[in-house]
């Protein structure tokens, strides 16, 4: 009888590879086949038995763990065949790393090509999760919060790894609480790592830091990615001058290469606010640095602060972003364009829908994207609306708004152009039917998009894209097959462009 127990077992086993599931629950048992109905007790057997292309599906509830887990490269996925580990359905799996030795972390992704999503990770006596070496790997819909290190850091090597709407917070690392982040790409980092709609609050030291030691000439993207209230205790008090409390802080070196060490950081839609320190902090870092359609918020020291002299060949470009109830410092060789501290714009707090930070942390989406929620997004009849420069971004309307949300409404401003370069007449007759006839004049020769737009802001006809020369020109619109409304028509040449709007009446 045994023998056939056994053989079943094996059986059950067998088949349950072939199909690549397998499943650990609070319940299991490592002697167990590993199924939905036998699943493992431990992470460390589930990894042991995983090919290219499997899955671990983990049960809900609370694992007490002791050691760390441990994912080396003996135990590599595919760029084809991901090996997942993953949250079983919408089960929540709370891995309770607070029986660790002092020092230790929770997981050591040390391979490539694992995806891992859904997992709470929590209370580890270092790094909630450490990315050592490993590369192409997704991290995706993880929590990592109350652990004695940055919740999650990538070192020693990792490179080209996504980070996908995960959220860090309240990690402290007693008794100095000087180096636990939320995220932290830094020290001996690889390179092409990624983070979307990510959020990182209420961590002792830094929102998300990029500092370096070992690593040189390494890049990093976020995009879509909020971070705020960094530099306190979960309790909100303030635990020194050695917690940061910077949101984003771009990395460099530090006091032995301080003027060398380039960590080229790209930011796009992201938002910093309420940080103890600076939202925006170069830092050290001499690398390239681009922060486009950014929005900083009531941070103490500053919303920006890039001032240092970047090393040769590397730049600082500034677009579309906005600044409320805090500086904006750049260094003079910025290269910026149609932010909120530019003239002619003054962004107040009548500029905003909502500036309620306590909605922040609310819960995601269901497919775990960030929260719908109004903070920080514009009001209607802000002249930040449809103001920004094309910069390749999909946007709403007939232009980018500034800061990191995109609004639903149009433009509050007709004419955007600057004086003396470029004339757009209004178009005559207004109102027309069906057709009008529009004048502009170029003072140099150069590439002409001209555009028609409806009231939603959605591109109906393109009348012009090609290259003219300069001088003045006239072109007709005939809009006989359109319904009576207001329009709106653009054009757009060597960084110019110009709105303006048209009525048709049938």
């Amino acid at each position: 009888m045994k023998k056939l127990v056994f053989s079943a077992l094996f059986i059950l086993s067998f088949i349950n590879n072939i199909f690549g599931q397998i499943y650990i629950a609070t319940d299991g048992d490592d002697g167990n086949n590993g199924t939905n109905e036998q699943p493992y007790a431990s992470f460390p057997k589930a990894i042991s038995e995983v090919s290219p292309g499997d899955t671990i599906y983990v049960r809900g509830g609370v694992y007490n763990i002791s050691t760390t887990i441990i994912i080396n490269n003996s135990v590599s996925g595919q760029k084809d065949e991901l090996i997942t580990l993953t949250a079983f359905n919408d089960e929540v799996p709370v891995l309770d790393f607070s029986g660790l030795p002092s020092g230790d972390k929770g997981i050591k992704l040390e391979s490539n090509y694992w995806h891992i999503k859904g997992l709470h990770i929590t209370k580890a006596a270092d790094n909630g999760m450490s990315i050592d070496s490993g590369s192409n790997n997704i991290i995706e819909q993880c929590q990592f919060y109350r652990n004695k290190d940055t919740g999650l850091q990538l070192n020693n090597g990792s490179s080209f790894n996504q980070i996908i709407n995960c959220d860090s917070y309240y990690n402290a690392d007693p008794p100095d609480y000087g180096d636990a982040d939320g995220f932290a790409p830094k020290l001996s980092v690889g390179t092409g790592n990624y983070f979307y709609g990510c959020r990182a609050w209420g961590n002792c030291d830094d929102g998300w830091d990029g500092y370096l030691r070992g690593a040189n000439d390494v890049s990093t993207t976020l995009e879509n990615c909020w971070t705020w209230g960094n530099g306190y205790l979960e309790n909100g008090e303030n635990p020194g001058s050695k917690a940061n409390g910077n949101g984003f802080k771009f990395g460099g070196g530090d006091n032995s290469n301080s003027e060398q060490l380039m960590h080229h950081m790209k930011l796009i839609n992201c938002i910093a606010f309420n940080n103890k320190n600076k939202g925006f902090d170069q830092n050290n870092d001499v690398g390239s640095i681009t922060l486009i359609n950014c929005t900083g918020y009531n941070n103490l020291t500053a919303n920006y602060r890039v001032q240092r002299v970047l090393n040769s060949g590397q730049y600082l470009i500034v677009k579309n972003c906005i600044s409320l109830r805090g500086n904006a410092q750049f260094g003079s060789f910025a290269i910026q364009e149609t932010n909120s501290w530019l003239s002619p714009f003054d962004a107040t707090s009548n500029d905003f829908l909502n500036l309620d930070i306590s909605y922040a942390p609310a819960p995601r989406m269901a497919d775990g994207s960030l929260p719908e929620i109004e903070l920080l997004h514009l009001a209607q009849g802000s002249d930040l609306i449809d103001s920004g420069v094309d910069l390749g971004y999909s946007f709403k309307g007939l232009a980018p708004d500034l800061g990191a949300f995109e609004s639903d409404y149009t433009t509050s401003i007709e004419n955007k152009g600057t004086p003396g370069s470029f004339y757009l007449s209004q178009n005559y007759p207004n109102p027309f039917n069906p057709g009008t006839t529009i004048r502009f004049s170029l003072v140099s020769a150069g590439m002409v998009n001209f555009s028609i737009f409806d009231v939603s802001g959605r591109r109906i006809e393109t009348l012009i894209n090609t290259w003219m020369g300069r001088g003045i020109h006239n072109v007709k619109f005939n809009a006989e097959h359109y319904p009576s409304g207001v329009y709106f028509y653009r054009i757009e040449s060597q960084g110019y462009f110009e709105t303006k709007k048209m009525i048709h009446v049938k």
